[in-house]
């Protein structure tokens, strides 16, 4: 029972010496990787860079104890980060005491959901953001975090949360454009890029080995961080209007709580909910698909209890809010990590920056951190899923195209809902309307088929009609009218035969039409049958009067009840 709560017992008895030379290198190579996206994704949301590095820390070391993924590393990210800003913003002022006091009851609210979740065995929650909804919800946020970085390209000042807010906010302010912030924003987004795309085949062709030309081009921000820091030191051009980050507070943040009143707690919530759901979808995800690629496998229950720990611990480290990061985790994942203790590691190392070395980045240009957002957000505007889904479901891609218009006009909270609200819309649409199909025997087999479809046996006084759905309120109408209309134009009729085959559920509401069928179709002299009743569902019926009053049989298979009417 207790390593089913603390899943750090399961490997740790287990450790050794190769692990531990594996799990350090990785441990170094991300801490050296993410400390520049840590400052950046703290300055998304509006909040001291220094506070990217504390949730940094405490929180990877909670997940170590508490999550079951080897490879998922946890952090701030990008999402998590405009989610954040977008909340705070409507509670406080960016920069005040207040907005941060803000930040960390957001972190704790969404610690305590999280695992509340994951003690009420809730990871099936998350199910109700659809992959369009997330597609769609992840490409209007890469839009919207590239629209937002923009001032800090170009030297000028920018705000809002929408694109419309951020757009209309530039115009103005053009003709106070920094030419040394510009040249060092592009120059930087220019380098990346090219990196991303050329380098490792450029590397590879000068004859460094295919794994080491990975990482050199993966550490494109770490270069640009220091090349760009340097310059700014050198030639001192803070004086001339470079932004930079500035003075970092040296040492670990102090233990507290922010207790803040009832008020705020309340205005956050809902935020923390969707904050809650969407940093798990993004870290689960990226567990699984880890996971899988070594044999291993993660529980979402126990990933809800370690997400939720991590955030408590962002929430009394002045941290924000927190999740298991794309780039990071995939960094640590190429790096070699064996087990969660290469994030220990990590985090350690984030730890000894933040004591020791945080002087080194007060000349950190605030363009090149946007610029390394910039370039790593992007690939979230999927084209490809785009096209596919028009092609695939034009409901789905309705859910995806509300949710991307809703996020850049409206803001995130409302593209999330609106998305959730469509999907769920689209599906009882869909299913309020069940497909259904008269089926004929295929001939000399015991196969049966849709007699629109294929060349089938028929009887003429029994009709096979297969349900194509679980039977629940909302199509519970639909099936009298179909089984009403389907007798209506037969008038030879002496037996219909539902064929459950696809029924995973008959609801209350359904079997008050079963009822009502069976009722009618009595009146009109023709039996009601069923067919493939699968056991749950025949439990359910067994608990009612329904079968008793059935004018029919209930058959173990179509081809038994073909037999019998044939």
């Amino acid at each position: 029972m207790l390593k089913r709560y603390l899943p750090i017992l399961t490997w740790l008895p287990h450790y050794h010496k190769r692990l531990l030379g594996a799990d350090l290198l990785a441990g170094l190579i991300v801490t050296v990787m993410v400390i520049p996206q840590s400052l950046a994704y703290a300055l998304l949301a509006g909040l001291p860079a220094v506070v990217g590095l504390y949730a940094s820390i405490l929180p990877q070391l909670l997940y170590t104890l508490f999550g079951t993924s080897k490879a998922l590393a946890v952090g701030p990210v990008a999402i998590i980060a405009l989610m954040t800003g977008a909340a705070l913003s409507s509670v406080a002022t960016p920069g005040s005491d207040a907005y941060l006091q803000a930040a960390l009851v957001l972190s704790l609210l969404s610690g305590v959901i999280l695992v509340v979740m994951g003690a009420l065995k809730m990871g099936f929650f998350s199910n109700f953001l659809s992959h369009p909804v997330i597609s769609g919800f992840l490409t209007a946020s890469g839009i919207l975090i590239a629209a937002s970085q923009l001032g800090s390209l170009l030297g000028i000042s920018s705000s809002g949360f929408t694109l419309i807010e951020r757009l209309m906010t530039l115009p103005p302010n053009l003709s106070a454009v920094n030419p040394y912030t510009l040249a060092i924003g592009s120059g930087t987004l220019l380098f990346l890029v090219a990196l991303r795309r050329f380098g490792k085949p450029g590397l590879c062709a000068l004859g460094l080995p295919s794994a080491v030309a990975d990482l050199i081009a993966k550490a494109g921000p770490v270069f640009a961080v220091a090349a760009t820091t340097l310059a700014t030191w050198h030639w001192q051009l803070a004086e001339v209007g470079v932004e930079v980050v500035g003075t970092i507070p040296s040492g670990l943040p102090a233990l507290s709580f922010p207790w803040g009143d009832t008020t705020l707690w309340r205005a956050l919530l809902i935020p923390a909910l969707l904050i809650s759901l969407v940093g798990f979808v993004e870290s689960v995800s990226m567990g699984q698909m880890l996971a899988a690629k070594r044999r291993q496998r993660i529980s979402p229950n126990q990933e809800l209890i370690g997400l939720g720990a991590a955030n408590l611990a962002a929430g009394v480290t002045s941290g924000m809010p927190v999740t298991g990061g794309l780039s990071r985790t995939v960094i640590n994942y190429d790096a070699g990590a064996q087990t969660p203790a290469a994030g220990a590691f990590a985090a350690l190392g984030i730890a000894l920056v933040t004591m020791s070395f945080t002087g080194w980045l007060y000349y950190l240009p605030i363009a090149t951190l946007a610029a390394t957002i910039t370039v790593s957000i992007l690939t979230l505007v999927d084209i490809p899923t785009l096209r596919q889904t028009w092609r695939y479901s034009r409901s789905d891609f309705a859910a995806m195209a509300v949710t991307i218009l809703l996020t850049l006009v409206e803001g995130i909270e409302t593209g999330i809902i609106g998305g959730v609200a469509l999907s769920v819309a689209l599906f009882l649409y869909r299913t309020s309307r069940p497909h259904s199909a008269l089926v004929g025997r295929v001939p000399d087999t015991e196969h049966f088929r849709n007699i629109e479809r294929h060349d089938v046996e028929t009887a003429s006084r029994a009709a096979l009609l297969r349900i194509d759905e679980s039977l629940y309120f909302a199509n519970a109408r639909y099936l009298e009218d179909t089984v009403y209309n389907l007798v209506a134009s037969r008038p030879e009729l002496e037996h219909v035969v539902l064929i459950c085959s696809a029924v995973n559920l008959i609801d209350a509401s359904a079997l008050e039409s079963l009822d009502a069928i069976n009722a009618r179709l009595k009146d009109s002299d023709v039996k009601l049958h069923l067919a493939e009743v699968k056991g749950p569902v025949m439990d359910h019926l067994k608990r009612s009067d329904f079968l008793e009053s059935l004018t029919g049989r209930v058959f173990l298979s179509t081809y038994a009840a073909w037999r019998e009417f044939s």
